[in-house]
């Protein structure tokens, strides 16, 4: 085998294409870095896996430019009932009501292979960013400066490429995080389930549950959701002594889904045995090796955060590599990327492991037991969650060492009012280093002649429409960033390019030393 001599050197070598090395490439293509990504398929899987996205993942889809694209496969999260063992309504998860805080549904169901299309044709084209379908990774070499990648095509050629750093987005059985030797860590979860995928005949539709739902039933847990058109998900515990392989079989998959369809008012789309695992990274980067996605963690599906997941990961590794790339910080910014993702996954993981654990429990007397918990618990009325109070802030990491309670939360994305047209914040900046002012008590002209903010923070004041005009703010359409000051007791928000609050201050005396803080560890 002949090993081709010359050594293309790429800024970033993404191992991976699915949805989150999609996304990584093109967002670092997108801040004019050479990008090689590679996967060992040649095509989008034709089936889906992934059901759930939510209005944080949306926002980088906006932010990149193709939400028009994937929104079309996109349909708002019915409620999901959680029925007892008796078949009583004992919890509903919903979502936020309106108006939503980043400005979009906050809750969505998807159809993976058109979106993950769509993400693939929108890193196509950039002229700086390279994709090899069909090539596989075989080895990893770090130097002082580089790494060189050994890889393979589909013909079975071997040649070899450099990149100043590569990103593991190849699933759970990643080859980069075992050629590194990252170890994952058991969070204690594993369960036998097998999902099954239908397309279901639009006539039989109205016989089937109309919102999403656990059925909690100890004699055998199982979830239905709505996915969107006559897309219909079930993921149905399997017992001790079914073997997984023999229940994907139709013919078990149909016996399975009698209480609910029976094969001549659907089509079976994807019958799939899974074991539902809890794992995450012991450590997520060595030297200029970094993982994201299934290759980092992985986590029950039950409020549907995969994805998710793995799509903050990259939103929060590529302003990281982007400063890292045009020498505005050094290495050690990546020191904070472990620390912070791995802390929210584990917490997440812990939220869904206690809603999973629940869903799954066989003892009919244990399950009767939480019914009562869970009815006692909304004071004798099925308990209302929302999703997005499930999903964590940052809680460590780089965000400010003290302050008020704003830092590490997701901040808001407002509908702006803007020469007669109604558009989100995000129009307007861009995701970028951003300090946001309560437009009610600071100016933000006065901010920027009084401190001596850097260049590369962008510093806007918001009002409600009704204050903006005598303030000299941006209008705000609902009142969400008014709502969001007045909640945290900030007057001022400084916000890094993923989203997340930095920090908060709440006058300008305490900006100041906010953005030296921040500045000091970037």
């Amino acid at each position: 085998m002949t090993v081709r001599s010359s050594l293309p050197f790429h800024d970033v070598l993404i191992v991976g294409f699915g949805p989150a090395g999609a996304v990584a490439s093109a967002m670092l293509a997108a801040r004019g870095h050479s990008v090689l990504v590679i996967d060992r398929l040649t095509d989008v899987y034709d089936k889906p896996r992934a059901i759930a996205l939510d209005h944080e993942i949306l926002r980088h889809f906006d932010n990149m430019g193709i939400a028009d694209k994937v929104l079309p496969f996109i349909e708002p999260f019915t409620a999901s009932q959680h029925f007892g063992a008796d078949g009583q309504l004992i919890r509903r998860v919903d979502m936020v009501s309106p108006p939503y805080p980043l400005g979009y549904t906050p809750s969505m169901v998807f159809t993976q292979p058109p979106v993950e299309a769509a993400l693939r044709d929108h890193a196509a084209g950039f002229d700086n960013l390279t994709i090899r379908l069909g090539v596989s990774l075989a080895d990893l070499q770090q130097q002082d400066d580089h790494v060189l990648a050994s890889l393979k095509d589909a013909d079975g050629a071997a040649f070899q490429v450099k990149a100043k750093y590569v990103i593991g987005c190849d699933g759970a059985s990643s080859t980069v995080r075992e050629l590194v030797g990252i170890k994952l860590e058991d969070l204690v979860f594993d369960e036998p389930w097998l999902v099954v995928d239908v397309r279901v005949h639009p006539q039989y539709l109205e016989k089937l549950p109309q919102t999403s739902a656990q059925f909690c039933n100890p004699a055998r847990p199982t979830s239905y959701v709505i996915g969107p058109n006559n897309h219909r998900r079930w993921e149905i515990m399997l017992l001790e002594g079914e073997n997984p392989q023999d229940m994907q079989k139709p013919d078990n998959v149909w016996k399975l889904l009698a209480p609910w369809l029976t094969p001549e008012e659907g089509e079976l789309w994807r019958a799939a045995s899974y074991r539902f695992h809890a794992l995450v990274a012991d450590d997520w980067r060595k030297g200029r090796v970094v993982i994201a996605g299934d290759a980092a963690h992985q986590q029950p599906p039950f409020i549907g955060q995969g994805m998710c997941q793995g799509l903050r990961d990259v939103s929060n590794l590529v302003w990281r590599l982007d400063r890292i790339l045009k020498g505005q910080s050094g290495e050690h910014l990546l020191d904070s990327y472990t620390v912070e993702r791995k802390r929210h996954v584990e917490t997440l993981t812990g939220k869904i492991k206690a809603i999973g654990q629940a869903i799954c429990e066989r003892d009919p007397q244990a399950a009767a037991a939480r019914d009562r918990k869970l009815l006692a618990d909304g004071g004798g009325k099925p308990l209302v969650v929302t999703r997005q109070d499930i999903v964590p802030p940052l809680e460590t990491g780089l965000i400010a060492n003290e302050g008020v309670a704003a830092r590490g939360l997701l901040f808001p994305q407002p509908v702006i009012l803007q020469d007669g047209k109604e558009v989100l914040l995000d129009k307007l900046t861009g995701p970028v280093w951003r300090l946001v002012l309560d437009g009610r008590v600071l100016n933000a002209d006065a901010v920027k002649q009084a401190l001596a903010l850097p260049q590369d923070i962008a510093v806007l004041a918001i009002s409600p429409a009704a204050d903006a005009q005598s303030v000299a703010a941006l209008p705000e359409r609902d009142g969400v960033m008014a709502q969001w000051f007045d909640k945290t007791g900030a007057s001022a928000a400084l916000v890094r390019p993923d989203h997340y609050v930095f920090g908060a201050a709440k006058s300008q005396a305490a900006i100041g030393d906010l953005v030296r803080e921040a500045f000091a560890v970037l």
